[in-house]
């Protein structure tokens, strides 16, 4: 069923929930049933037709073989490198592809892009290689463009993807420690120019010490910048 805008619900750490404007549900980095932030209500979605991984730390590739085997979406997009160890444990409607690439899953553009980070599976008490990191530049049916960018630090091409694709919305990690925190999200903000931003990766583990009150006086020159804070289960609604 349709609906009449966009919908990000954010489900702690940097698992999000989007329902589309076509009423299609897209999960990001779904770590719901080990993550101590994320509302009971959302650990165990019912209805998901598209999966996106960023990379394969458990923190964000999390439950996405349990949720593919039990709710069946149209598509699983993960890096090439990636999609191949998820074909091993029988996930199903994968699409594999590549920075650069973009793709058309449900009713939704998603383009994945760089990110710097790691990226490494553990499987069974041994840490396999999980491909690169990456992010997302998603486009909606209403034309809006949001960068879901992953785990990563702060790098001269977001000033590239800010100027090749004018993306509308970030959600961008602040917590420090192993991303950027909220000074070069701030920075990440300016390359980007974007008009929201939702923070996310901080707080869930104590030393994710970055807060939405640092990344406020950090971007408080940003003229019309929207900081969106919200509350593991609160939605946006653009």
């Amino acid at each position: 069923m349709a609906v009449d805008s966009l919908a990000i619900t954010w489900l702690g750490h940097a698992a999000f929930s989007i329902t589309t404007p076509g009423g299609k549900t897209l999960l990001i980095d779904p770590f719901l049933t080990g993550n101590p932030a994320c509302p009971d209500d959302g650990k165990s979605p019912d209805d998901v037709d598209v999966i996106l991984v960023t990379h394969g730390h458990a923190d964000h590739l999390g439950d996405t073989v349990d949720i593919a085997a039990r709710t069946e979406p149209e598509a699983v997009v993960a890096t090439a490198d990636m999609s191949y160890w998820l074909e091993g444990k029988g996930v199903g409607n994968l699409v594999g592809m590549n920075k650069g690439g973009t793709v058309r899953v449900a009713d939704v553009d998603v383009m994945m892009v760089h990110a710097e980070h790691t990226s490494t599976i553990m499987d069974d008490g041994a840490l396999v290689p999980g491909g690169e990191s990456v992010g997302y530049v998603i486009t909606f049916a209403n034309g809006h463009r949001l960068y879901a960018a992953g785990d990563t630090a702060l790098f001269g091409d977001m000033a590239l993807i800010g100027r090749r694709y004018r993306p509308d919305t970030g959600l961008l990690p602040i917590g420090d420690h192993f991303t950027m925190g909220p000074d070069d999200a701030a920075e990440a903000c300016r390359m980007l120019g974007i008009r929201r931003v939702i923070p996310c990766h901080y707080g869930t583990f104590h030393l994710l010490t970055g807060t939405p009150d640092a990344l406020r006086a950090a971007a408080q020159d940003i003229d019309g910048l929207e900081i969106c804070a919200v509350q593991p289960g609160e939605t946006v609604r653009i």
